[in-house]
């Protein structure tokens, strides 16, 4: 096996899981999940059939990711954070077939902090980063730094993750010096940086 499953933990038959990844205590990975290279799955994860999950994805403690979620390359999620997969839910209705779910998709190299929600059928984009606790209902710009409840734009990050200050919709990273530029709810990394 060229990834590694603590005893504690039960990957299905059926699921695809990529080389070096590593999947810890109590965890669940159902049947129909694909999961790419190098992720890591802390304790308590649960992964639905039919999710998707890139490379190098960082899954923390007590997540649950239920179908209809994809979690693109490079992607955090942080301790206790939460994924919706239905709009309306009734146990007296139940929606529980893949038409009855709504794609949410996080971009590649984006974060979701501890403990924040997003709500199905959102869109969080490239290198985002949605604070501890925030409560996502809409889609996410890329690089856009969301809080709050509902969530909103606070502010924009770099890839490294540093908070950026734009003048006259030019930054550059304190930390990195990678460079952007910023028309309205629109953030592009400077091609020179």
């Amino acid at each position: 096996m060229e990834y590694f499953v603590h005893e504690s933990a039960y990957v299905d038959a059926g699921a695809q899981v990529g080389a070096g990844t590593k999947i810890w205590h109590f965890s669940h990975i159902m049947p129909g999940a694909v999961i790419g290279q190098q992720c890591s799955f802390g304790q308590n994860v649960f992964v639905a059939n039919r999710v998707t999950i890139g490379d190098h994805v960082k899954v923390q403690n007590n997540v649950s990711i239920y179908e209809g979620v994809i979690l693109e390359d490079y992607v955090f999620c942080g301790p206790s954070m939460v994924f919706t997969n239905v709009k309306t839910p009734r146990s007296a209705f139940p929606r529980n077939t893949a038409s009855d779910y709504l794609t949410t998709r996080i971009k590649h190299g984006a974060s979701i902090g501890a403990n924040a929600t997003i709500v199905c059928g959102v869109t969080v984009g490239e290198w985002a980063f949605v604070a501890a606790g925030a409560v996502v209902t809409k889609d996410v710009p890329a690089y856009a730094l969301v809080m709050g409840v509902p969530g909103r734009i606070g502010g924009w990050v770099c890839e490294c993750g540093s908070t950026l200050r734009f003048d006259a919709e030019v930054a550059t990273c304190a930390d990195c010096g990678r460079r952007y530029q910023k028309q309205g709810d629109t953030v592009t990394r400077s091609p020179k940086s």
